[in-house]
């Protein structure tokens, strides 16, 4: 079931695009040479560094036999061959959710086929969607996830490191990637000039690619993959130039054996140099998280047509160069830029840096993105986000991530002042983000795909054992630059840790917290106090009951809103909740109290419309409610006696249309629009009124009690709108223990107050906004 629905929805997608092109090739095609300029840009400039870093180390040296120049192309091409073409392309690009790849991907795939989430209503609300994922066949895998709440918490703590992994990669890659890029410098200028040249014009150039972060991709996408192409085929030309010029036997070092023979002659230092091996990988992990821009087979068409043969004639060209030259002045030259004829070396160095710079491009922008579904998972404090593209989904920017990002990368480089420790660190954030994948990709295998225990446990054991030994060697160059992803990702992982948990307490206090519908009734449909004309919006996590912040405002202020919306925005653990599936409308009490509830599903990808359009979709959806989506009178049945989610949501798929007119353009003879009458209303932001008019269908049937709602809700319409939230304080009992203490009243408080709130995440003006404090004990 799960293979046809991802090839259904992969169909779909390419049937959409070849509509627009004309020909099914023409439009894959197409896909495959964009994807160069966003996908691969890092992968593309592995040559730079790769044989530089296994042998700077000093683990490893170039002798005359040849030997260890042999046995690093050799693991190379294994290492290039089984990971990215092998794990990723075979098998991890398959495992979509629903067109969205990466590391929450794989756990929110999980996460709803088992019901395993740990979010609130998370499952409930993805479930609530035509075609969600039935669940997984009963296995015992399936069944311990369920039972054991500890292993739960595990999983989210394994997708939370690979992401926390990721924004590491975010700050290593570009500092990597441009440092390298700009070291052909040193082999055009003296090593005392070099020294003072090569740190300036790294920093200067990161410091611009940061600063041009907010005008986004898309308005210099269409010079990124023609430089990528570019350096591809220049990289492809140059190996092949020193294959046939060098050494035309060097394909023979493709061969295991001169792996085998590496390793068995160095030994220790031979797996210690796996670490900078390791880094011709750089980048796979990008093709799965930007699947959701690109279809499957158009990434797998551009890697395996273009960037995999090119990255292979690039070592292989580099080997050959080397295994004729021994009497290098210094080690550090062993790489990339010693191997490019003198001629054209300087046209090469351009190209590189430019390719390097679209390289930490694509993998900004990435670490922009999973910090957004972070953020709609309740797994990352709210921060402002600006998308960048009108037409381009996922193309964002995030101001604040954008400057930390920028400080770290320019305190890394600035601190090692050299490619070795740089590479360390960035081999371990690499090989761990790939760990997690194999992890969370075998409970696909399982639980998703329905396939065997023994299948999934073949593929974790065998690509598991690849990546523990690269990850070794990672991990024991800890002192030598490996220990800053190790800290990078205790921080994010700390702060997300008690960003969610103090999220889950919150939620919990407003459940424990809410006001019963009985203690509603007992008011009356006036609710006790004078009702003035509006609409007041009540923002709560709660999606049944009365959240706590009600009855508090209503004790202390005597009137409210003649109409009362109970507004919920919940994010859900899937990529896109379609338009028609995304308002679910109910009642709250008798029809004359005209209090309703409204839930608006988003999901981690999904773009939040602005308080304009939002506010029009929301009085819609309750009007499309009022005229037929109550019509069995549903909520007749709530009583005093019942303190449960009893209320039962509608979804509405398209809402009743309504105009906003001057009132001299309105015209009352039209018996197909609900108008307000003949009185007219002050406008309170000037003197002309706006008059709102709710367009019926022509064939439509109302009767005289829904036709007076809704003509409440056109005057509560017009007289405005007004968006009462919570502003909670969080505070640990008295009794807790320290470490509860330091989370919740120190680190959690911090970043609740350096965070953006609901309504500023909403897109809610705040003209119209009244905040009402608390204090929530827990």
């Amino acid at each position: 079931g799960n293979l046809h629905a991802w090839r259904l929805a992969v169909g779909q997608r390419d049937a959409r695009v070849s509509q627009q092109l004309g020909e099914p090739w023409s439009a894959e095609l197409l896909l495959a040479y964009q994807s160069l300029g966003v996908v691969y840009g890092d992968v593309a400039t592995s040559p730079l560094y790769v044989f530089k870093s296994a042998f700077a180390g000093g683990d490893i040296e170039h002798s005359a036999g040849n030997e260890e120049i042999y046995g690093v192309l050799s693991l190379v091409f294994w290492t290039l061959t089984l990971i990215p073409l092998l794990k990723y392309v075979f098998f991890v690009l398959r495992a979509d959710d629903h067109g969205e790849g990466g590391t929450f991907a794989l756990y929110s795939l999980i996460c709803r086929r088992v019901r395993a989430g740990l979010l609130p209503d998370a499952d409930e609300l993805a479930g609530r969607r035509e075609g969600a994922s039935p669940p997984a066949p009963l296995s015992a895998v399936r069944a311990a996830l369920e039972r054991h709440r500890v292993l739960q918490r595990l999983l989210l703590l394994l997708a939370l490191l690979g992401t926390c992994m990721v924004i590491g990669d975010g700050v290593l890659t570009p500092a990597v990637s441009v440092f390298s890029a700009v070291s052909g410098l040193e082999l055009e200028l003296d090593n005392e000039q070099h020294e003072y040249i090569l740190l300036p014009v790294t920093c200067a150039i990161l410091v611009g690619l940061f600063t041009l972060q907010h005008y986004g991709t898309h308005r210099v996408g269409f010079l990124f993959a023609p430089v990528v192409c570019l350096w591809l085929l220049c990289i492809s030309i140059i190996g092949l130039y020193n294959i046939l010029h060098w050494n035309p036997h060097v394909y023979r070092a493709l061969s295991p054996y001169y792996a085998y023979k590496f390793l068995q002659k160095t030994q220790r230092g031979g797996w210690m140099s796996l670490g900078g091996i390791l880094l011709c990988v750089t980048g796979s992990e990008a093709m799965y998280a930007d699947l959701g821009h690109f279809s499957q087979s158009s990434i797998k068409i551009a890697f395996t047509s273009l960037v995999y043969p090119a990255l292979i004639l690039a070592y292989m060209g580099q080997a050959a160069y080397i295994s004729r030259h021994h009497n290098f002045e210094n080690i550090n030259h062993i790489g990339f830029y010693v191997s490019v004829p003198e001629k054209i070396r300087w046209p090469v160095l351009v190209i590189a840096i430019l390719a390097a710079v679209i390289g930490s491009q694509a993998v900004i922008t990435g670490t922009f993105s999973i910090i957004k579904q972070c953020c709609s998972l309740s797994c990352f404090p709210k921060v402002k986000i600006v998308h960048t593209s009108s037409t381009v989904h996922g193309q964002i920017y995030i101001p604040e991530i954008n400057w930390i990002l920028m400080i770290l990368c320019l305190a890394v480089t600035i601190g090692f002042r050299d490619t070795k420790h740089l590479t360390n660190a960035q081999g371990l954030a690499i090989i761990t983000v790939m760990l997690v994948t194999t992890c969370l990709m075998s409970l696909v295998i399982v639980l998703c795909w329905n396939n065997s225990i023994v299948f999934s446990l073949v593929f974790l054991l065998f690509f598991g054992a690849i990546e523990v030994l690269y990850f070794s060697a990672s991990l024991v160059k800890f002192r030598e630059g490996a220990w800053v992803p190790i800290m990078l990702s205790l921080f994010f992982m700390i702060m997300m840790c008690v960003w969610h948990y103090g999220t889950i307490k919150k939620y919990e206090f407003d459940v424990e917290n809410k006001v019963s519908i009985s203690w509603l009734l007992n008011l009356g449909p006036s609710l006790g106090i004078v009702r003035v004309r509006g609409i007041g919006l009540i923002h709560t996590e709660l999606m049944s009951g009365i959240p706590a912040i009600f009855s508090h405002f209503v004790t202390n202020l005597p009137a409210f809103h003649q109409v009362l919306v109970f507004l919920c925005i919940k994010s859900v653990p899937i990529p896109h909740i379609r338009p028609e599936e995304r308002f679910w409308v109910g009642r709250v009490g008798p029809k004359q109290y005209r209090l309703y509830r409204v839930v608006v599903r988003y999901g981690y990808r999904d773009v939040p419309k602005d308080d304009i359009e939002f506010e029009k979709d929301l009085v819609c959806s309750i009007a499309e409610f009022i005229r037929c989506g109550d019509s069995d009178d549903q909520n007749g049945s709530l009583d005093g006696a019942t303190d449960h989610a009893c209320e039962r949501l509608s979804s509405i798929s398209k809402g009743l249309p309504f105009q906003e007119d001057d009132d001299s353009e309105v015209n009352g003879s039209d018996s197909s629009i609900l108008s307000t009458g003949k009185e007219t209303y002050q406008n309170a932001v000037g003197p002309k009124a706006k008059r709102v008019r709710f367009v019926l269908p022509k064939d439509a049937q109302i009767d005289g009690e829904v036709r007076s709602e809704l003509q409440e809700l056109t005057d509560a319409r017009e007289a405005g709108m007004s968006f009462i939230t919570g502003r909670a304080h969080m505070k640990a009992k008295s009794g807790s223990g320290l470490v509860k203490k330091i989370a919740i009243n120190y680190i959690y408080e911090f970043l609740r107050r350096n965070s953006r709130g609901s309504v500023t995440a909403a897109n809610i003006p705040h003209a119209s906004t009244l905040e009402v404090g608390m204090v929530c004990q827990v």
